[in-house]
């Protein structure tokens, strides 16, 4: 494929003046050879997630001319899913694709680059990273641990899980072994969960042998391919933990900095281009998914009030709490939450009267047969 039809055809997103400089021979002449490998935490069946990956290399190749070649590797063909952090740290591999919640073991503020609970919706979250500086604040974290980051798309609002009971109250909570991963853990933790942390291709047998009474993972189209449904019938909304979750492109900060700066700016181009396809499936295909799950006997619930309600209160102490100790996590939640809450405030008379005023005429249509 070659730069100028990939740019026309592909959608990669960048302004005319921009694509034109990209698409300059120049390009090829002057740029060097480089290959690099790229380790995710996901397998290659959840093609939307891993399929950003693909995205990304496919992009970055055709557009240098074959000059910069990402390798891609699927989770455990280098590293196991929740070690590729550390692989791009100690530079093992000079990229990796997780979520980066996976990792607030090591620092609590690693939630940030994926999502918290109560935390913003999808677009919001690309406004906070893109244009309000969060993206800047990240990154001047990522670097105390040899990273750097570039946003790998977003999935959307995630479902709250597949559980093998009713869930009624938020009494039938205590004990209950779930897989769920970041700071969402921490929070249903101090409502009575037993929060487990596991890897994709792990989850099902857990689920299976009773080793874990319930899971979140992210959404139907995924859900669906995971098989959860076979064993846990109960399917619960919304996650209140997921109100979006973005994925992350670890680069390894001395690597980043080492690629010429036309290199960095095809890698970030590419980069949001493959954010957006990933987010623009998931919308096209969680639908679907959802359909043909409850036609197959999933029950679809929604998470009991009590639930939700204390959940709120837990998750804000929690903050306080975290702030109070980690002054990474106080300065970066500090500034999101002072965006999310203006941006909130702005919502509500824009695209949430507006969603609400849509869901009440569909609703009504349904009603009216």
């Amino acid at each position: 494929m070659k730069r100028r039809s990939f740019l026309k055809g592909a959608g990669v997103g960048v302004g005319v003046g921009a694509a034109a400089g990209i698409a300059s021979p120049a390009i090829a002449q002057s740029a060097p050879t480089v290959t690099w490998r790229l380790a995710s935490s996901y397998p290659k069946s959840l093609d939307t997630l891993y399929g950003s990956c693909t995205y990304l290399s496919e992009a970055v190749s055709a557009i240098t001319d074959g000059k910069f070649k990402i390798q891609v590797f699927a989770t455990g063909e280098i590293v196991p899913a929740l070690q590729v952090a550390d692989a791009v740290t100690n530079g093992t591999v000079e990229m990796g694709h997780s979520g980066s919640y996976f990792y607030t073991g090591k620092d609590t503020a690693f939630a940030f680059g994926t999502v918290i609970p109560w935390g913003p919706n999808s677009r919001q979250m690309q406004g906070w990273l893109f244009h309000a500086g969060g993206l800047e604040l990240l990154n001047e974290f990522y670097a105390k641990f040899n990273i750097y980051n570039l946003p790998a798309g977003n999935t959307g609002a995630q479902m709250g899980g597949w559980f093998r009971k009713e869930i009624k109250s938020a009494a039938d909570l205590q004990g209950l072994k779930m897989r769920i991963g970041g700071l969402g853990g921490n929070v249903l933790q101090k409502m009575g969960v037993v929060p487990q942390q596991l890897g994709a291709g792990d989850i099902y047998p857990a689920l299976e042998r009773g080793v874990l009474d319930a899971v979140e993972f992210v959404g139907p189209a995924d859900d669906e391919k995971l098989g959860f449904a076979k064993v846990a019938p109960y399917y619960y909304y919304p996650g209140f933990w997921d109100g979006s979750a973005e994925l992350s492109f670890f680069i390894n900060l001395e690597k980043w900095n080492s690629l010429p700066p036309i290199y960095q700016k095809v890698l970030r181009t590419c980069a949001m281009a493959a954010g957006h396809d990933m987010q623009a499936k998931y919308d096209v295909l969680n639908p679907a998914a959802l359909k043909r799950l409850v036609a197959g006997g999933a029950q679809l619930r929604p998470l009991p009030n009590d639930i939700l309600k204390s959940s709120y209160k837990i998750t804000k102490d929690l903050y306080a709490e975290m702030s109070a100790a980690n002054p990474n996590f106080k300065k970066i939640y500090d500034h999101l939450w002072a965006f999310q809450q203006d941006s909130l405030r702005y919502w509500q008379i824009s695209d949430f009267s507006f969603d609400y005023m849509a869901v009440t005429a569909l609703q009504q249509r349904w009603a009216d047969g």
